[in-house]
């Protein structure tokens, strides 16, 4: 019972679709049956064979109803509507009855079956031309003054409605692929920010546990109390990636919990960036110019995200080299700058990227309207640069 749960909640849509449009060819049936009745209506109508007119009787009314009634089925069985109408027309028209606006039924189950049926069209097409070529010869054989125009010019209409009910069944076939299709790449897009910040966290973090695991190793024999302060370095860096691990998972099962935007890295909390990068053995001095300014959750990661991955280079490719981060607040956007001394950076890494660090940040920061520059230093060193603006509300 529990397991088929979730099958009826997704089929639930499905099935409320189809009780919709059942309600709505029931109630169009009922309407078009209804008005059949009506004398001012009864010159409404298809007229084909021009034969001289007998009364109304039982079996009129009989084809009157069948010629509107079907059209309940006519979304979930168009074929069975179109055959048992077509019929009931073809026996109206047959018989000379009196004009009926019932008869609109066709038309509207015609178009029905051009965009409703699924299966065997050119069958059901070719089974609809035959069966007006025999109406067209029985009213001729019954003497019909209609010409061969005249019943081919009729002919030409029905093909326009089949045609115009096959258009509409085109065009919602192309949206549908077209939502399919916007649907995968908003899923693809939302895989790849995910990733993303995946590599940011577990990059970042998982790089400081190596270098500050390396550097109490080395101290464990010569400065014990040093290498006690590293391991509580990397306890406290491993409590901050299953933080942002906790958050992003949060993200992901779109729990709607409130809390967790409290634990969404933003640019406040760049001076724990910098701390961490300074227990892993790293110096790196942090300046902040003008007013933190309150700005967009995006806008505010973004700028986090700059940081992180800056000083997780900087600890991979320059250990020990001095480090600066420059950090100007203007009323219209972020300046955010890393600059590293030494070599270029040019040493293999610890940890593989996967090449979505510095290549991922731009891509962010272009969603944002944002410029990062990443290059060495004419002097030596390494270099980046990343300009927010703040005016997103992504």
């Amino acid at each position: 019972m529990i397991a088929s749960f979730p099958v009826a909640v997704r089929s639930w849509p499905v099935r409320w679709r189809a009780r919709r449009a059942w309600v709505k060819d029931s109630t169009l049936a009922a309407t078009l049956t209804a008005l059949a009745f009506v004398p001012t209506l009864s010159v409404i109508g298809a007229q084909l064979g021009d034969l001289p007119r007998r009364p109304a009787d039982a079996l009129a009314v009989v084809l009157t109803v069948a010629q509107s009634a079907p059209l309940a089925l006519r979304s979930r069985h168009p074929a069975a509507c179109l055959a048992v109408i077509g019929t009931a027309f073809a026996v109206h028209q047959a018989l000379s009855y009196p004009q009926t606006f019932a008869s609109i039924g066709f038309y509207l189950a015609l178009f029905a079956a051009g965009a409703h049926q699924s299966r065997h069209r050119r069958t059901l097409a070719a089974a609809v031309s035959a069966g007006y070529a025999a109406l067209a010869v029985a009213l001729n054989q019954l003497g019909s003054p209609s010409r061969i125009l005249d019943f081919l010019a009729f002919y030409l209409v029905l093909v326009v409605i089949w045609t115009a009910g096959a258009g509409l069944r085109r065009w919602r076939a192309e949206e549908a692929e077209r939502r399919r299709l916007g649907a995968l790449a908003a899923g693809a897009d939302e895989r790849a920010r995910i990733a993303r910040e995946l590599h940011d966290v577990v990059t970042h973090h998982v790089t400081a546990i190596v270098v500050q695991a390396d550097a109490a190793q080395f101290l464990v024999g010569t400065a014990p109390e040093r290498a006690g302060q590293g391991l509580a370095a990397i306890s406290d860096t491993g409590r901050r990636a299953l933080t942002e691990l906790r958050y992003l998972l949060g993200v992901l099962e779109a729990t709607g919990d409130a809390a967790l935007t409290d634990r969404t890295p933003a640019l406040g909390k760049v001076a724990d960036l910098v701390e961490q990068a300074r227990l892993s053995g790293q110096p790196v001095e942090l300046t902040e110019h003008g007013e933190r300014l309150p700005r967009p959750i995006d806008v505010e990661l973004a700028a986090y995200r700059v940081v992180q991955e800056a000083l997780t280079n900087a600890i991979k490719h320059a250990a020990g080299r001095p480090t600066r981060v420059t950090v100007h607040h203007y009323a219209g956007h972020i300046d955010i700058e890393v600059t590293t001394d030494g070599s270029a950076l040019a040493a293999g890494p610890a940890v593989p990227s996967g090449g979505r660090g510095l290549a991922g940040l731009r891509r962010r920061l272009h969603m944002l309207d944002g410029e990062l520059t990443a290059a060495p230093r004419p002097g030596g060193g390494f270099s980046v640069r990343a300009l927010i603006p703040s005016g997103s509300t992504a």
